[in-house]
């Protein structure tokens, strides 16, 4: 007895019984296995939108002739069908929606609050932990590096505690200058908390404040006759101003994240860049695996929503998102952003001077990036085996040479 055929998908019955408010549709294959997920702010147009006569790519045909059945859940709003969107992706992982690796949560500085002598140090976990958390940052290196300028402009401890209350004597950091050695006493606690205070101010972004402050309490003690004093703070003044110039663009602006896409071939890459208080603290290549990407715009709305939404992203949020591109769903994508971040998130598409800056390095990154990430030998060799298992070809054994 022969198998018997599935049954094409009826979508022009579907359709006809489709509502046309927002929601989630979810294409599942003849398994009942989810292939897809998408949201719409109008169910009927964008799932129609799959069945027509003419103008898709061989990769969305590929998925449609595969579609056995659709699911869907109508929403009260396209940001509620974004945030739940994404909800189903993770819960399904479905073959064409765009793969993501689960990174490890975002590093943090932490500033403890319980001391006499309050420690700055790395931290990566939940903040229900007592004391001020600084951040997000891309990666360890870019807080590590963070934390080395805060080392040598204002010398807040970073030793951990159980260190710290067993010296007797400064270590090697009050040697070379890094510290204050607040482990025996040498500074008082008044002092240490004034440099606390700057390495605050210096976190949060008020660079231009911060350098004032300095200025003034330096005057002020030039004027007491405090030369010794003075001259600390003027070679903190130096310090922050050496930095500054070491960065293209210093002090301009919130928090921003600057994300640009290319597409090469069937590979994808998307370039973010992190600023942090208008200084760019670090960069990150994403290689995503997303079978229907068609444009850069597509995958960049894709990431970002996938990158930026869940229960877990609040922090990661910052004020402002750049793109390159004008993306379709942008007022929902700021809507739902906003969501989830319980506060205003601007998602700029056009912008000017350094931002703009900002985002053409971004662009070039994310070209340069997916050229240098094709082009590797290790990766050719996968489009190799890739095809040698879509052609079902024998393994090939390399013969063993003869000298």
């Amino acid at each position: 007895m022969s198998a018997e055929v599935s049954k094409p998908f009826d979508h022009k019955h579907f359709l006809a019984h489709l509502s046309s408010r927002p929601g989630v549709y979810r294409m599942l294959n003849e398994a009942g296995e989810v292939i897809y997920v998408g949201k719409a702010r109008n169910l009927k147009n964008r799932v129609g939108s799959y069945f027509r006569a003419s103008g898709l790519n061989s990769k969305t045909l590929a998925m449609v002739s595969k579609i056995q059945n659709i699911e869907i859940t109508v929403t009260n709003s396209e940001t509620e069908a974004l945030l739940l969107e994404q909800t189903l992706i993770k819960s399904h992982r479905p073959t064409y929606n765009i793969q993501m690796r689960d990174d490890k949560s975002y590093p943090y500085i932490l500033l403890t609050s319980k001391d006499d002598y309050p420690r700055l140090g790395f931290y990566r976990g939940s903040r229900k932990r007592a004391g001020r958390f600084f951040g997000p940052y891309p990666s360890a290196n870019a807080t590590r590096e963070t934390l080395q300028v805060l080392q040598k402009v204002f010398k807040v401890r970073q030793c951990q505690d159980s260190y710290f209350n067993n010296r007797s004597r400064p270590c090697l950091q009050y040697q070379i200058d890094r510290c204050t050695a607040p482990c025996v006493k040498a500074i008082s606690t008044e002092d240490y908390a004034k440099d606390v205070h700057y390495s605050t101010l210096f976190l949060q972004g008020k660079s231009n404040h911060l350098v004032k402050e300095l200025t003034a309490n330096m005057e002020a003690a030039a004027e007491k006759e405090d030369f010794e004093r003075a001259a600390v703070v003027r070679d903190q003044i130096m310090g922050l101003r050496r930095m500054q110039e070491d960065q293209i663009v210093a002090n301009q602006g919130d928090d921003a994240d600057i994300v640009a896409a290319e597409i090469l071939q069937s590979y994808v890459c998307v370039h973010v860049i992190y600023v942090r208080a208008g200084r760019i603290i670090g960069s990150k290549n994403f290689y995503p695996r997303f079978k229907l990407a068609e444009d850069e715009g597509e995958l960049i709305s894709a990431f970002l929503a996938q990158s930026y939404l869940g229960d877990d992203k609040a922090a990661s949020i910052p004020a402002e998102l750049i793109v390159p591109s004008v993306l379709e769903d942008a007022e929902g994508l700021q809507d739902a952003l906003a969501y989830v971040a319980g506060r205003k998130v601007k998602l700029s598409m056009r912008v000017r001077g350094h931002r703009a800056k900002w985002l053409q390095l971004a662009v070039t990154n994310a070209r340069e990036s997916l050229q240098a990430y094709v082009s590797n030998k290790q990766n050719i060799y996968k489009r190799f085996k890739d095809l040698q298992d879509s052609l079902n070809l024998e393994v090939y054994s390399k013969p063993h040479r003869v000298f």
